[in-house]
């Protein structure tokens, strides 16, 4: 039985990937398998990246400062999504931010663009999430996902490497 199946009804998991460039390698798709929704942070590359996405879990997605290409202009370069009772912000780089998160009443900031992952919870008790890239590292960082454990208002960022 799959995790999706055995989990309350409280509890998702948001796979979240960013920086693919247009290559997903199956050690990403492995790692979001167990995923109830997928969030791509930007510089998704090529629209098929989506497409193979969707396949695993429903996809949410930004577009990123190279997504330059005329089907990446359907995607907006903010997002606001609801998972259970919390609120996610999505936007590809983090210093280009528009709202006052806490403010909002956002739970969580995910964002991509550095190509290093990140898992940061500031003074506001926002945590700020960047996956990394799944396909160029950078910073002698891993090829990484991340996977964002939601039960009710909590939010437990795991990281996947490989």
């Amino acid at each position: 039985m799959s995790n999706k199946n055995t989990q309350t009804q409280n509890q998702k998991i948001v796979g979240v990937i960013s920086d693919t460039h247009g290559c997903l390698r199956p050690a990403a798709i492995k790692a979001l398998k167990s995923a109830d929704l997928i969030i791509h942070a930007g510089d998704v590359g090529k629209p098929n990246i989506l497409e193979d996405l969707q396949a695993i879990a429903p996809v949410e997605a930004v577009r990123g400062n190279m997504d330059m290409d005329c089907w990446a202009h359907r995607l907006p370069e903010t997002k606001l999504i609801e998972v259970g009772s919390v609120l996610l912000y999505v936007i590809h780089d983090v210093y280009k931010i528009n709202i006052k998160p806490a403010k909002a009443g956002v739970g969580a900031v995910i964002h991509g663009h550095t190509h290093k992952p990140s898992s940061i919870e500031d003074h506001n008790g926002v945590l700020f999430l960047n996956p990394g890239s799944a396909t160029h590292p950078r910073y002698n960082s891993p090829a990484s996902v991340a996977l964002l454990h939601v039960n009710g208002k909590s939010l437990v960022a795991q990281f996947v490497e490989f």
